[in-house]
């Protein structure tokens, strides 16, 4: 299992997405260009000590990650998702990958991925925050197959 994150705004979900796949074994891959520097020291707060322990990987780009992604399926997490989260099968191998905060991920990375799931709110609302529903997402991905520490 693994967690990616589509050109991220926000230094702050970053950080917190560090801490998650920190304290849950999963690599972290961040797909570049982001809205900020990474010795940003929002990031850093958000991250404390956890960073060395994180497995992050940046790519400099979204054809970058592709080639370097490996096997595995692509699974979209979107607000125009054709699944709900707790009906999606879910495998060992899948990337749980996360748009960026201000425009979500754009039509080519909907077209490259292999399944596209949205958590489902309530209708009067939006959106999550995007580090929240990185936890919501990999916590019920890594329940389903047997993969929580």
């Amino acid at each position: 299992m693994r967690l990616a994150l589509f050109q991220p705004d926000i230094p702050q979900n970053v950080g917190a997405c560090i801490r998650l796949s920190a304290c849950f074994g999963v690599e972290l891959h961040v797909i570049e260009p982001t809205g900020f520097r990474f010795d940003d020291r929002a990031m850093k707060r958000a991250a404390l000590d956890y960073g060395p322990l994180s497995h992050m990987v940046r790519h400099a780009d979204w054809d970058a990650f592709q080639a370097a992604r490996g096997p595995g399926r692509l699974v979209l997490f979107t607000t125009r998702g054709a699944q709900r989260l707790d009906g999606f099968s879910f495998r060992n191998d899948d990337i749980l990958l996360f748009g960026r905060e201000s425009a979500g991920a754009p039509d080519f990375v909907h077209g490259a991925a292999d399944a596209r799931v949205f958590i489902p709110i309530r209708a009067e609302t939006r959106s999550l925050n995007l580090s929240v529903s990185a936890g919501i997402a990999l916590f019920q991905a890594l329940g389903a197959t047997g993969g929580l520490p």
